[in-house]
């Protein structure tokens, strides 16, 4: 799989609106996990690291941020500022967060429990488990 953004519904309000996410409708796997990343300093970078098995969907539900992947080979660059996009993050992707607005706030629904052993944390090693066939 690739990675895409997922719209995901939005009911429009006067008093405010409205998003939501439901596991077998919105996602493609089941969620095991969910956490969020929040009060990131100014210039810092999340992520650095890729999954062998985790898919995640990463959602700003406040602010704004760049979300970079890289499969190997090619660079793919997200903007998230809308809480009604979802970025579908395929497992094998290297990721980086970065370019957080004040007060941005990243959800991120996984497919996995945490484990550490599912963690590629150097690039280089990365690079060469997706050379291999």
């Amino acid at each position: 799989m690739e990675p895409k953004i997922f719209n995901l519904p939005k009911i429009l309000d006067v008093r405010g609106n409205l998003s939501f996410i439901e596991e077998e409708s919105h996602l493609p796997f089941k969620i095991r996990r969910v956490y969020w990343i929040y009060d990131v300093p100014g210039g810092e970078i999340r992520g650095g690291h890729a999954f062998r098995e985790t898919e995640e969907l990463i959602v700003a539900l406040s602010g704004s941020f760049d979300v970079v992947l890289n499969d190997g080979g090619q660079e793919h660059r997200f903007h998230l500022n809308r809480s009604y996009y979802g970025l579908f993050v395929p497992k094998m992707f290297w990721r980086m967060i970065e370019n957080f607005s004040t007060n941005s706030l990243a959800l991120i629904i996984a497919s996995t429990d945490y484990s550490e052993g599912d963690y590629i944390r150097d690039f280089d090693d990365f690079k060469k488990i997706k050379s291999k066939p």
